[in-house]
């Protein structure tokens, strides 16, 4: 074959995969086009990750911070606590919280926003009743203690006070679990039948790290049989090195899904009860706050987050769509 044909069939046969190349980046346009960016608008965003794809969405975006997203059990609300306003109004010399943080709803495709608290306290932590109707959460006044409202912000009241501080609540089948003097509890949703879960070794007794040792965040199964949870294992670093847990709601069964002390928690269930997502804040002294993922019985331990996320952007509060195809979190 002479030198000119060689030329010649090269030249076709590169031009047909030019051709073909192009197709592909027109039809995925993701591999190249920049679909799988974060979109950013405000500091702190409500985003909702694909499992599947990693494609991520921007739900909710705001200049002030954003914490503690619960989705209802219809799947179509988001509840969270946002603060409102940044003046110096709002700082009460030794508060745990903003007083300025204010509960706060919104519909998942970002419409629908309503604010849902207006006052001088601290209210925070959200948590849907069995129906949908009701919105149980924390508020600093004297102490910081369990309250209910009406979803629409009515009829707020007084559920639960133990006399300390009491926190991270989760609703499920009428059921509330939450932690008290660092130990994990259950009471029914009216503040009834309060009753000790778990009792970690060196509950509330105050280390090197911010928290005292002990079990928090405690997150009810969708059959509201076990919790998921962390535990302070030690305080090697000042952000405290947390495993999380699993127990049954009678105390009976608990066991440890990791083994690593990294600082992570915030653990929370699938619909299906199959997996458990969470975050990792830190490992050892390094800052992470990545999205990670693992089955109900603590295999399949993965960072779900995406190669693709700035290193910058903290990623919190993890909660599973409907469906269990997607995670919203909130992301900074």
């Amino acid at each position: 074959m002479s030198t000119g044909k060689k030329i010649a069939i090269l030249a076709i046969v590169c031009l047909v995969a030019t051709s073909v190349f192009a197709v592909f980046i027109i039809k995925n346009g993701s591999f190249l086009s920049g679909d799988k960016k974060v979109p950013h608008d405000g500091k702190w965003g409500i985003y909702i990750l694909d499992l599947e794809t990693k494609k991520i969405e921007l739900v909710y975006s705001s200049a002030n911070m954003i914490s503690r997203i619960r989705l209802n059990n219809a799947g179509d609300q988001l509840a969270f606590c946002q603060q409102i306003g940044n003046g110096s109004e709002c700082v009460v010399e030794d508060s745990p919280v903003s007083p300025c943080c204010e509960i706060c709803s919104i519909s998942v495709d970002g419409d629908d926003y309503r604010r849902l608290t207006d006052n001088v306290y601290g209210d925070l932590l959200p948590c849907w009743s069995e129906d949908d109707s009701q919105i149980a959460f924390l508020s600093f006044r004297e102490t910081m203690d369990v309250f209910m409202m009406d979803a629409d912000g009515d009829n707020m009241r007084l559920v639960y006070d133990s006399g300390v501080h009491d926190s991270d609540l989760h609703c499920s089948n009428g059921k509330i679990a939450f932690t008290r003097e660092s130990q994990i509890w259950m009471m029914n949703e009216d503040g009834t039948a309060a009753t000790q879960v778990t009792d970690p070794p060196r509950a509330a007794e105050k280390g090197n790290a911010i928290l005292p040792f002990g079990d928090y965040d405690p997150n009810l199964s969708p059959d509201g049989s076990r919790i998921v949870f962390e535990r302070m294992v030690d305080d090697a670093t000042v952000h405290g090195n947390y495993d999380i847990y699993l127990i049954s709601v009678d105390g009976s069964g608990e066991t440890a899904l990791t083994d690593n002390g990294y600082t992570q928690g915030l653990a929370v269930w699938s619909h299906s009860g199959e997996q458990i997502a969470y975050i990792v804040s830190a490992i050892e002294n390094e800052g992470k706050y990545d999205l990670y993922l693992m089955n109900s019985d603590g295999s399949e331990n993965r960072d779900i987050t995406p190669e693709y996320f700035p290193a910058d952007l903290l990623c919190y509060d993890p909660i599973f769509s409907g469906d269990d195809t997607s995670v919203f979190f909130v992301g900074e």
